[in-house]
């Protein structure tokens, strides 16, 4: 294109003061060297004649250097705003510096501080912003060419996926302040069947996403398919989605600020990670590793959705019901084409659900007798539930003895 401008610029001359028949050539050549169009050449002579040194005007500039040491002076009163901010601001600031002698302002430049736009402001501590921040310009824009490239996954697209494919997301444990490093919780669940992995992190990094991803593919009985991630930096880089790729995984992402996208890993998020966590602050190697044998080996727990057992039409209580998760479990890899691998892993985490089954089957039991003893604890006559209960004041203390047991 540079070519091509400097090819009409040396023959404007000559096309200016040719004759008809003599611009028609110079047309002619011009159009057989750049490949224009007739028409397109006409417009692009005619824009180097109109735009020539002898026609540019010369405009001087609006604002002067008394103009932007006075934003400048605004800009640090107001601590650092952006230009939108600092615009509205003005009127309120301008007379207090002048009143405090901060600043001397003649009636013209006055004029044209309280009437500067919100784009020139930004354009006129371009450089005293640069200076400010130790020299270092922000890169606008560096994750964007990545996150153009992922295609977009609405809640409304899934249609009843095979098992394989998974919404990621990321849950941060910094308690009440993100200042610092904290641990991060990576969590994987299945849009098919609703098995949830969870991961945590040291600190929120790509590597350590690949990482986290590569193990929860060894805990998953079958091969991770597509992966759904937000619009996060910690996904949307460089190196999780090459990798991603690189492993067949077929990447997607939600739409910005719709959490709605992301139901599932949302839902699990509030009841495996922050009832299991909670909301307090993690951070640090150690804790890491304890997240690892315990909190977490809790949370990743593999819960598989009562509608898959229901599918199969085998939802029943007690044992049955294992044998039920088995079954439910085999005809999952069956259907998905698992190795014999995978189905072994599929038994292997179907009897870890049976034993966590059998445990809070004992905590009912426990619960139902603890309910039984509350029972017989309360006085002849009194209703269960009733504010006002009867008897003496050692038979209530024997109540509420038992029910803080």
């Amino acid at each position: 294109m540079g070519a091509r401008r400097e090819i009409t610029a040396a023959v404007v001359d000559r096309y200016r003061s040719a004759g008809r028949a003599d611009k028609g050539l110079i047309l002619d050549e011009l159009c057989a060297v750049t490949g224009w169009h007739r028409k397109h050449a006409i417009r692009a002579l005619a824009i180097q004649v109109a735009i020539s040194p002898e026609a540019r005007r010369q405009r001087r500039p609006t604002y002067g250097a008394t103009i932007r040491d006075a934003l400048v002076a605004l800009w640090e009163a107001s601590d650092r705003i952006c230009g939108k901010r600092l615009r509205v601001m003005i009127p309120t600031l301008l007379p207090s510096l002048e009143r405090h002698g901060r600043l001397k302002l003649d009636q013209a430049d006055r004029v044209l501080v309280l009437g500067v736009s919100a784009a020139t402001i930004d354009r006129l501590l371009v450089e005293t912003k640069i200076a400010a921040a130790g020299g270092k310009r922000r890169r606008v824009g560096f994750y964007s060419a990545v996150r153009r490239e992922v295609p977009i996954r609405t809640f409304n697209d899934w249609h009843d996926p095979p098992p394989g494919f998974c919404e990621v997301d990321m849950v941060a444990h910094g308690g009440t302040s993100v200042a610092g490093s904290f641990i991060q919780t990576l969590t994987m669940v299945d849009v098919a069947t609703g098995w949830t992995e969870c991961m945590p992190l040291v600190t929120r990094e790509s590597g350590l996403v690949v990482q986290a991803m590569e193990r929860a593919q060894t805990l998953f009985p079958w091969l991770i398919r597509g992966a759904d991630f937000d619009n996060d930096s910690a996904f949307m880089n460089d190196v999780v989605v090459p990798w991603c790729r690189a492993q067949k995984i077929e990447v997607t992402r939600s739409r910005a600020y719709k959490k709605n996208d992301q139901a599932f890993v949302e839902q699990k998020n509030g009841a495996v990670v922050r009832r299991l966590v909670g909301y307090g602050r993690f951070d640090g190697v150690e804790t890491d590793a304890r997240a690892r044998t315990f909190v977490w080996g809790i949370a990743a727990a593999h819960q598989l959705l009562p509608a898959v057992l229901q599918a199969e039409g085998q939802a029943t209580r007690g044992r049955e019901s294992d044998q039920a998760l088995s079954c439910s479990g085999n005809a999952l890899c069956a259907r998905t084409g698992a190795s014999e691998v995978e189905q072994g892993r599929q038994t292997a985490s179907s009897r870890v659900l049976s034993h966590a089954r059998s445990c809070g089957s004992a905590g009912r039991d426990k619960g139902r007798a603890s309910g039984a003893w509350h029972a017989r604890q309360r006085p002849h006559g009194q209703a269960r539930g009733s504010s006002k209960p009867t008897g003496s004041g050692n038979e209530r203390s024997r109540v509420r003895e038992g029910a803080w047991q």
